[in-house]
């Protein structure tokens, strides 16, 4: 009887020590991934052949859409950055940074940012059951939106309508 408890027991021990960061995310489905398809723009012949780019292997070509560039369009933005900040935007900017502005601010929370993860993911990584292990690590940061709402409203703030919370996943 202990001999099948042990061999029982084994394959649930070594499931738990496969460690897959803080999103371990499967597929649900054998079906195909929609987000790999990426539609390209038609082809078109150009007015001269000889002005044609020379050929990069392994990067963008002409038909390639980016959607870093279109997202950046459709809000109104500018991916070219090089002519500095537009005069519509330069009040949006000083406001910003009014509080003064600390260089290399994004490397800097990335690496304190990856330094909790690995703190958060020491003792995480044993688990039975997959789990989204995102949101433990990051759980006393995460904001209630509809308590602050009601804590600006009680406070007399200007808050946007919102649905009625719902208590039954909780």
């Amino acid at each position: 009887m202990r001999r099948i408890a042990l061999i029982s027991l084994i394959p649930l021990a070594l499931a738990a020590c496969s460690n897959q960061g803080l999103r371990d995310l499967q597929p649900v489905s054998d079906g195909p991934d929609e987000f790999l398809i990426q539609p390209v723009k038609p082809l078109e012949r150009p007015d001269s052949l000889n002005s044609l780019p020379v050929p990069t292997p392994g990067q963008a070509n002409l038909t390639d859409r980016s959607a870093i560039a279109e997202g950046v369009a459709a809000f109104g933005g500018r991916l070219d950055t090089s002519g500095g900040i537009p005069a519509g935007d330069a009040a949006l900017v000083q406001h910003a940074g009014r509080m003064g502005v600390q260089p290399g601010i994004r490397g800097t929370l990335a690496q304190s940012d990856a330094e909790f993860r690995k703190r958060k993911g020491r003792f995480t990584q044993f688990r039975i059951v997959p789990v989204d292990r995102y949101s433990q690590a990051y759980q006393r940061q995460t904001l209630d939106a509809y308590s602050e709402a009601e804590r600006w409203r009680k406070a007399g703030g200007r808050t946007p309508s919102y649905p009625p919370q719902d208590t039954r996943f909780r």
